[in-house]
């Protein structure tokens, strides 16, 4: 590769970045659009169109200046998607700092939660005007697809595969790129329109019907209710609510396959299976625990454990109840679901049931070989969309490098909880297991009147987990190294890339 040519791909990649900040401009510029239905708010406006302006006008001139003059700043797809991220952050939380709705590290803790579909809230919900509650729940719709998914759903430039990679998709359901980012989009489109429909044909209103689908739907859990789901009271409200959350935790490919009516082929994926095996499991446990505290009644249990160990395990993070009176087994149980996650590919965050379902599978084989003392002639297999995948060797050293990686993340933030919240090791444990998850559920710890340095290592943990640990950790290396060889030379940059370095 000369320079030239390597110069010329880097230019590619902050072109991507210029199209990443237009697209986040007119993100920030989209809850203007309610402004019609609520007059008496167009004094916000200017909250959201300065921001907007401010970072679609960068992003033109990002693009200008690459096709005019040569680049001097390397940057790899994993960068250019983190920094996109970051960006994102700050300018989501642009409207509530400036406006003077929140503080600014509750305004950037409200715009992280938001994007990474966490739901974690520090805002009082209940005073804040609809243009910035429709701009938390905008937020968790735009990042339950992810930045790039959005852009490349519009227009497709040639780096697009690399920052759509980068960003953590693993699906690729169409024969190309933009008609995959295309299906994605109008599967997610068409299932807000019909669950906004369900929502208020239960008699939920309309504008919260539209932000609760978009919180579930994107496995957020924002809501312009202080109790959440809870508010409504409504059996059927909360049914609507249950179906949007899976549908919002299943794998894109795996959904693609109901659609098409492949209902047997979608039964016989491991990690629907799996999904359905652990609710079957701990929802009955969790009933049982309820049924041991006096004055809940079998039918409460079911209806209260059901609602809440899917919206854990989903990782949105909608409740109907406080956790403040639940036993401890059952906070332990909600930890475990929100640690464990849902679908690979799909809006929801955690560990993920498909490396959890690898895990099982090698658990069995090494039981099986140590008690019957026989070799497996196969090796284990999980049954995803695209067909059976053998657990390879480097598949397993990967899942349990990562799984390992994440547990001890969350070991570490649980610690850091205990110390700067000054709370139980429970409380600490479900707060940062919520945080890490991008699930949103809380035992109080997250609120109004939360500290600073708590904070931090909640908006840490929800990054985190939105872009997956070694995203983050291999860009920030790999963006480190291509300054570093920037500085040094193409030659040196070629000579570590041959080495395996990045």
């Amino acid at each position: 590769m000369n320079l030239k040519k390597f110069e010329e791909q880097e230019c590619k990649k902050r072109s991507s970045f210029g199209s990443l900040l237009v697209l986040i401009g007119l993100m920030v510029l989209m809850p203007v659009a309610v402004i019609p239905f609520f007059k008496e708010e167009m004094k916000y406006a200017r909250f959201f169109v300065i921001p907007a302006a401010i970072y679609i006008i960068i992003g033109i001139l990002i693009e200008l200046s690459v096709k005019r003059f040569k680049c001097r700043i390397v940057m790899n797809s994993t960068l250019v998607v983190i920094l996109a991220w970051i960006f994102g952050f700050i300018a989501g939380a642009m409207p509530f700092y400036f406006s003077g709705q929140l503080g600014f590290v509750q305004s950037l803790f409200e715009s992280v939660s938001g994007y990474t579909t966490t739901g974690l809230s520090v805002a009082d919900v209940s005073r804040m005007p609809e243009i910035f509650l429709f701009h938390r729940s905008f937020m968790q719709f735009c990042g339950g697809l992810g930045f790039v998914m959005f852009m490349v759903s519009f227009v497709q430039e040639k780096q697009s595969m690399n920052l759509y990679s980068a960003e953590g998709h693993t699906d690729k359901i169409m024969p190309n790129l933009k008609s995959t980012a295309r299906a994605i989009f109008f599967l997610y489109a068409v299932c807000l329109f019909l669950g906004s429909i369900m929502y208020v044909v239960c008699g939920m209103p309309v504008f919260d019907s539209i932000l609760h689908t978009m919180g579930a739907l994107s496995t957020g859990g924002f809501s312009n209710k202080a109790d959440s789901i809870g508010a409504y009271d409504s059996i059927s409200i909360e049914l609507v609510t249950m179906i949007l959350m899976i549908i919002g935790t299943t794998n894109f490919a795996a959904l693609l396959l109901l659609v098409n009516g492949k209902i047997k082929q979608f039964g016989r994926l491991s990690e629907i299976r799996l999904m359905a095996g652990l609710l079957l499991i701990f929802v009955p446990v969790t009933v049982v625990v309820f049924a041991l505290k006096s004055g809940n009644t079998i039918p409460d249990g079911i209806r209260v454990a059901a609602f809440n160990i899917i919206s854990a395990l989903s990782t949105t993070g909608y409740s109907t109840v406080s956790y403040s009176n639940w036993h401890p087994a059952a906070i332990w149980i909600m930890i475990l679901m929100m640690l464990i996650g849902g679908g690979m590919g799909s809006t929801a965050g955690g560990i993920k049931l498909c490396r959890v379902n690898i895990l099982c599978e090698q658990c069995k084989s090494v039981i099986y070989e140590k008690v019957t003392e026989k070799k497996k002639v196969m090796s284990p297999t999980i049954q995803m969309a695209s067909g059976k995948v053998k657990i390879s060797d480097l598949l397993l050293k990967n899942t349990i490098g990562f799984v390992m990686t994440y547990l001890c993340i969350f070991w570490i933030g649980t610690l850091l909880i205990t110390m700067t919240a000054n709370v139980s090791l429970s409380d600490a444990s479900f707060e940062f297991a919520s945080s890490l998850g991008t699930v949103g559920l809380s035992v109080g710890v997250t609120g109004t009147d939360t500290k600073v340095p708590t904070m931090l290592v909640e908006i840490a943990g929800m990054f985190l987990g939105r872009l997956e640990i070694f995203t983050i950790l291999s860009g920030s290396y790999m963006g480190t190294i291509s300054i570093v060889a920037k500085m040094k030379g193409l030659k040196l940059y070629e000579k570590r890339k041959n080495q395996d370095v990045l």
